[in-house]
């Protein structure tokens, strides 16, 4: 048994306790939730505001008055039910931290310490990553967007039609939490495949040879997970190329460090075979002396 298989037997439990630590680890989990949950819902109005910022940024980009932005909404639970799905969107990204590092506990016994010491800096990355894409969306994507749909207003006393923008508070809210969880799901994409690649079940020969369609995919995905106009598209599908890149120069580095450590190991190897077979001869060459007698 390697010193390997022997840290894997010592952390090996029977199958009730691995369902009572996961019973306890889902508890910690929900607790976390709710309490950031409540503490979202109960500032759900000023947050709200928060969301509304980029709107007013891309009235004034848009040459109108940012401090008459106007949302409605039509029915009288409306914007009740949408101070709950802030508060729960909310809940989840703030207690995610929490929900991972929960989850992180949970698997941790059953990986080799190697394993571990790999896992860490994704667990890391990923909310960081994820802030990322959710920053770029809120100081940038959601003012180009709201932007593109205020320029087909018809507005002023010149035109025959007034026609203008006054968006529901759950349209404007699923709009911008769609935008913020594609975008963040798509500043995952280097860790996962960093991850695959490190585990070995991807190689980047294989990523490379799929680049084609990885930029077909990334349209086609944005055209879905975005709404129906080219700015949010293109927005979201070059971010995914440029990270689908940064993906494969990661995963190159990865394994050059991987072969370079492959071939440390190998010499080492090749140097302790010599050094073993150069005593046998010796100690052949001294038994025939002894046997050969003297002329």
């Amino acid at each position: 048994m390697t010193a390997q298989d022997d840290e894997i037997e010592k952390s090996a439990a029977p199958l009730l306790d691995h369902l009572i630590e996961l019973r306890s680890r889902l508890i910690w989990s929900l607790v976390g939730f709710f309490v950031a949950f409540l503490f979202c819902f109960f500032f759900a109005k000023q947050l709200f505001n928060l969301l509304v910022l980029p709107f007013q940024w891309a009235t004034a980009w848009a040459g109108l008055d940012p401090t008459k932005v106007d949302l409605i909404y039509t029915a009288p639970q409306e914007f009740f039910f949408t101070q709950i799905k802030l508060g729960m969107f909310g809940g989840i990204v703030l207690a995610f931290p929490l929900i991972a590092t929960q989850l992180y506990k949970f698997v941790a016994p059953g990986l080799y310490r190697n394993e571990r010491a790999a896992f860490l800096p994704f667990l890391i990355a990923s909310p960081i990553l994820f802030l990322i894409g959710a920053a770029l969306v809120y100081f940038f994507f959601t003012p180009m967007v709201m932007w593109f749909f205020l320029a087909m207003q018809q507005v002023g006393p010149d035109q025959e039609i007034q026609i203008s923008l006054l968006p529901r508070v759950s349209e404007y809210l699923g709009l911008i939490m769609t935008l913020i969880l594609a975008f963040g799901l798509v500043f995952q994409l280097p860790v996962v495949t960093t991850l695959l690649v490190r585990v070995g079940l991807l190689q980047v020969d294989t990523l490379v040879s799929k680049r084609r369609w990885a930029i077909v995919i990334a349209f086609v995905a944005a055209a879905v997970l975005t709404p129906p106009d080219p700015v949010s598209q293109i927005g979201l599908a070059l971010p995914t190329i440029l990270l689908y890149e940064a993906s494969i120069f990661i995963g190159r580095m990865i394994e050059k460090k991987r072969a370079a450590e492959q071939a440390a190991r190998d010499a080492e190897l090749e140097g302790e075979a010599p050094a073993k077979a150069g005593e046998s001869p010796e100690a052949g060459e001294s038994k025939e002396s002894e046997g050969t007698p003297a002329s």
